[in-house]
């Protein structure tokens, strides 16, 4: 199994050996649980789905009733699908955690961002402010969007007001400073995209 389904519970700091400060972001990595298989020859593709995270049964409906009961494990509230080498190494039912992840040294993380609804230019792309004197109007507008009469419009692409945050953001190379398989933790060096109790996708860099 190369990847994982994980929440997030925040960042905190951890010292090492050589008396470094380290900043880390603290992941809860399962325990997730294998619900199928995706073969070549039903699926068009190889894979395992994995479940995280408990679900009342009286919040799901019938089609998800039917896929959990199905596998015979606990409704999930969480689904996502990794790659293996080998199926029959992890049949249906199997619980993992964070422990897998021990000899991981480096992780690429996933997660959707923090959404700030729509943002101006300067919140949004860190524009600079205008002047604040001399009865001047432009104190937090973009200015000039385009060029002269040609060629007459904005080109795609141009940094302007938008929707900024709310996307999927992976973050690679992370390193893994510490694990508790006890405890399926997973301490990752640096930040992690989301707020806090968010749903992160780990996989093996």
């Amino acid at each position: 199994m190369n990847g994982i389904l994980a929440k997030k519970l925040g960042m905190t700091q951890v010292f090492t050996e050589q008396g470094e400060c380290v900043p880390v972001t603290v992941l809860e990595a399962g325990p997730c649980v294998v619900v199928c298989h995706k073969t070549e020859e039903k699926d068009g593709y190889t894979a395992v789905q994995i479940g995280f995270g408990l679900k009342k049964e009286q919040r799901a409906n019938k089609a998800e009733l039917g896929h959990f009961k199905k596998a015979d494990v606990a409704v999930r509230e969480h689904l996502a699908e990794f790659d293996v080498a080998d199926l029959e190494s992890w049949p249906v039912g199997k619980e993992f955690g964070a422990a897998d992840f021990a000899d991981a040294k480096m992780v690429n993380v996933s997660g959707i961002s923090k959404g700030h609804g729509f943002s101006g230019t300067i919140k949004r792309h860190g524009f600079h402010s205008g002047p604040r004197s001399h009865g001047t109007h432009n104190m937090r507008e973009p200015g000039g969007t385009s060029a002269h009469s040609y060629p007459g419009r904005v080109f795609p692409g141009k940094r302007m007001a938008g929707q900024y945050g709310n996307k999927k953001v992976t973050v690679k190379h992370l390193q893994v400073v510490k694990v508790d398989g006890d405890r399926n933790l997973i301490f990752v060096r640096g930040a992690v995209p989301g707020p806090k109790n968010s749903i992160i996708v780990v996989r093996k860099d």
